[in-house]
């Protein structure tokens, strides 16, 4: 399993810190400061893992380890494209808004299959797998009473159906150019521990890694 540092919320001396710790990947939801990070950490492997605008690929395509929130089948063309144009293959995470709240961005459960049939023909990106992010009562995970009623579910569920619909998927594409599932990016501060237990193979850790 691989541990994503989340280093939006701090500084350049608890970035080196995690360094010195033996942390290597970091991510970043905004363009302009992953620019910034990489070109200060340069040794280290960066993730994208904000909202895509297509005018701010030219900052992360191809300089990144892996971006992990691509929610659209115009998202994804436009990263193949700037693949393209630097003879490149960039490697993407399929976000899927599993507990279908309105508040988050990815695609419906019912729409990654067609997603991933427009992938197929794509040469400059390669879909490693699928992210998620829980249920909006999961932030009751870092309460007093933690891991217990209604919010623990709710993330569990989020993640098992994750991991199931990402297991359906993959028979159907099998051997398919540019897609391998093997990738769940999904857990993070308050929830990973249940994510883990779900199948994650990558967490993204903000909050309690800075704490």
């Amino acid at each position: 399993m691989a541990l994503v540092a989340v280093s939006k919320t701090v500084g350049e001396d608890a970035i080196e810190a995690a360094i010195r710790l033996g942390i290597t990947d970091f991510g970043e939801n905004r363009a302009a400061a992953l620019k910034t990070r990489q070109q200060k950490f340069a040794q280290q492997r960066w993730h994208f893992i904000g909202r895509i605008q297509t005018n701010k690929l030219k900052d992360y395509v191809g300089k990144v380890k892996l971006i992990h929130s691509v929610a659209s089948e115009h998202a994804l063309s436009a990263i193949d494209r700037r693949a393209t144009t630097l003879a490149l293959v960039q490697p993407v995470l399929i976000e899927v808004n599993v507990s279908g709240e309105q508040s988050k961005d990815g695609i419906a459960p019912k729409e990654l299959a067609p997603l991933l049939e427009a992938a197929v023909s794509m040469t400059g990106v390669a879909v490693r797998g699928l992210m998620t992010m829980a249920p909006l009562t999961a932030a009751l995970l870092d309460s007093a009473d933690r891991g217990a009623g209604r919010s623990a579910d709710d993330a569990r569920r989020c993640f098992a159906d994750l991991k199931e619909l990402r297991d359906e998927t993959a028979a159907s594409f099998t051997g398919a150019h540019a897609i391998e599932l093997s990738e769940l990016s999904m857990g993070m501060s308050n929830d990973f521990e249940l994510a883990v237990a779900e199948g994650a193979t990558i967490v993204r850790i903000g909050r309690r890694l800075w704490e």
